[in-house]
């Protein structure tokens, strides 16, 4: 070590994840890095004059968490002009905030409400109708995205966007029209959500200045929830290097407080080999800085192997040209020896794609690149080993745990209990980490996901896997830290609390480790430290904390109001428990019941021996079914 630390951290609980040195009390960082790992004896001498000692009081401490699959570019763009439903348990709630909201947006503004929600992780077990919409916000554009399926448009957002009884239909998706032709305000993605995300881009955006004040305010938002790093998996409607230019700016002003590498995603149907031959032309492979590097190509290669992934309809089947375009690109990839990640939902799609890889392989090898697929729901053992064969990866992310209940509607509860099977992943030796895929479907909380990992519940509170199928605590970390490392080749750089790795870690507001199963996903960060800075603090540490950004640009913006995951910001919002709550709520029955939760998919599929299900549940002595 060459001088003395910069900072160090001591009477602390640290977990590791070094298997080597698995625990410690104090850490010692300089230069944004490791340098000592251990005990308060060893590490307190070698403080200097100029070091500053941070005392942790006893907390548990964990590596920061990282990402594998985030759409952190493009929801920086957009963070400070929507209003987040993640992590609010009522209707009645989200309906509220949504007034106040529209109580003090200005025209031409919209209020949107964009994914990281789901209808089932409300009390009252449904979305608004449009008539609320229409009597909560009578002038002005509201616009609300739930997963993959729909979006709800109020009266006022239909003129905005110009839809009347002459719109066309749009191929994959469905206008709802009343009986005489006119648009009722709910856009159906079937299966295809453009119509959704098209829709959506006709809003208006906000400025280059406050396009760079809502992309601190969206890192700061992960920061609290103890994000350090994560992979951005490019995205609809977000052009390389045009919306780039608000990270590279923070990036070269050294005010990323989030390590991100980036995959190009392309935007051009039948021109996407034209794309990659044109950004390996113009970019290179690991360009950039520790904080904001080029990761390679996808999760969209072509659009003709894009599986959507609304479990309210029947899978897609992928057109004929699908394995010759994605041969093409592939080959591109393989030349510049750029990796690559591609989205596939279902087995039926990723057997296709591997036909692709492996006759690539016979005479480009792929061995070196860590490329793999994102989501995987229902993937196959048989393509699990042909992953494995070819040296391949396979990123997960928690989309089940807010689409669960419609995939076990359609599937049966038998398909649903590895979906995807992450555990048969990791004994079978595949490359595996996880994410969220928000900030459109899922929530971008990371404790979301590692409570789905454990417990294999819904947000909804439907359990979906059975305890075999789930994994311990600290295997599930692992996924969110060392595992992930991988998919960006950062090995070692990362992902541990181990000397000479990058000095990013996290004190949770509780112990990860005791803490009971159904207040893993109400976790928060109360200290965020990357590269020995720190980024985030509150409770005990918050006069630390000296990265508070200005405040939220427009002065309309909700997150002035509500801020994000669980309308943390309002106080006067109610706040519940985000697993054990659930199951209270979640009957959709006339009737209520208050003896035990259950759920209509639960039920349909239960592999209970009874004919019956109205009259089991009534034997037990709960009316919830007997309507």
């Amino acid at each position: 070590m060459n001088g003395a630390p910069d900072v160090i951290f001591h009477r602390g609980l640290f977990t590791t994840l070094d298997r080597g040195n698995p625990t410690a009390s104090a850490v010692a960082i300089r230069d944004g890095v490791f340098t000592a790992v251990g005990h308060d004896r060893e590490i307190m001498p070698l403080a200097g004059p100029s070091t500053k000692t941070i005392d942790l009081k006893g907390r548990r401490v964990l590596p920061g968490l990282i990402d594998n699959h985030l759409h952190i570019i493009r929801g920086g763009l957009n963070f400070n002009m929507e209003l987040r439903w993640d992590g609010v348990w009522s209707l009645a709630d989200a309906m509220a905030m949504l007034k106040k909201q529209v109580a003090i947006t200005p025209p031409p503004q919209w209020v949107r409400v964009v994914g990281g929600f789901t209808e089932r992780q409300f009390a009252e077990g449904r979305l608004p109708t449009i008539d609320e919409l229409n009597a909560a916000a009578p002038d002005t554009p509201v616009f609300i995205l739930h997963l993959y399926d729909r979006a709800m448009l109020n009266a006022a957002a239909l003129r905005a966007v110009g839809y009347t009884k002459d719109t066309p239909e749009p191929p994959g998706g469905e206008i709802m029209r009343d009986a005489n032709g006119n648009p009722t305000g709910l856009l159906l993605a079937k299966p295809n959500a453009n119509i959704l995300y098209a829709t959506l881009a006709k809003g208006p955006k906000l400025p280059f200045d406050y396009q760079v004040n809502s992309t601190r305010h969206f890192m700061r938002e992960l920061n609290r929830l103890g994000v350090t790093g994560a992979i951005d998996a490019g995205g609809g409607f977000q052009n390389y290097p045009e919306d780039y230019a608000v990270v590279q700016k923070l990036s070269d002003e050294g005010q990323l407080t989030i390590r991100l590498a980036y995959n190009l995603f392309t935007q051009k149907p039948k021109g996407e080999k034209d794309d990659f031959l044109n950004w390996t032309r113009t970019s290179k492979y690991k360009q950039g800085t520790d904080y904001f590097r080029h990761n390679g190509a996808g999760e969209m290669l072509v659009f003709s192997a894009a599986d959507f992934e609304d479990f309210r309809v029947a899978r897609p089947d992928m057109p004929p040209e699908m394995e010759g375009e994605l041969e093409e690109v592939v080959r591109v990839l393989v030349a510049n020896k750029w990796p690559w990640r591609l989205h596939a939902t279902y087995d039926e799609t990723i057997s296709r794609a591997l036909d692709v890889f492996e006759k690539v392989n016979q005479d480009m090898p792929l061995e070196g690149l860590h490329w793999f697929f994102d989501h995987a729901e229902t993937i196959s053992d048989q393509s699990i080993d042909r992953i494995a064969a070819l040296g391949g990866g396979i990123a997960v992310q928690h989309r089940m745990a807010y689409q669960g209940e419609y995939f076990v509607e359609r599937y049966g509860y038998g398909a649903a209990e590895a979906t995807p099977p992450v555990k048969k992943i990791i004994d079978k030796g595949v490359k595996v980490s996880a994410g969220t895929d928000a900030t459109r479907v899922a929530s971008y909380n990371p404790w979301v996901s590692l409570a789905w990992l454990v417990t294999g519940m819904t947000v909804g509170g439907l359990r979906l896997y059975p305890q075999r199928n789930c994994l311990d605590r600290e295997t599930a970390l692992r996924m969110w830290t060392e595992n992930v490392t991988w998919f960006s080749n950062e090995e070692g750089r990362k992902g541990r609390i181990q000397v000479g790795q990058f000095a990013d870690l996290i004190v949770p507001d509780r112990d990860f480790f005791s803490c009971a199963d159904s207040e893993i996903a109400d976790i928060t960060s109360e200290l965020t430290v990357v590269g020995g800075r720190i980024v985030y603090g509150a409770g005990n540490f918050k006069a630390l904390d000296a990265n508070v950004p200005p405040p939220a640009m427009p002065d309309w913006s909700p997150v002035r109001r509500f801020g994000g995951y669980g309308n943390w910001a309002d106080e006067g919002s109610s706040r519940k428990s985000n697993l054990s709550m659930k199951a209270m709520q979640m009957c959709g029955c006339a009737n209520t019941c208050n003896v035990h939760g259950h759920d209509h998919a639960t039920a349909w599929s239960s592999k209970l021996p009874i004919a019956d299900l109205k009259s089991f549940w009534g034997a037990l002595g709960c009316a919830c079914w007997a309507v």
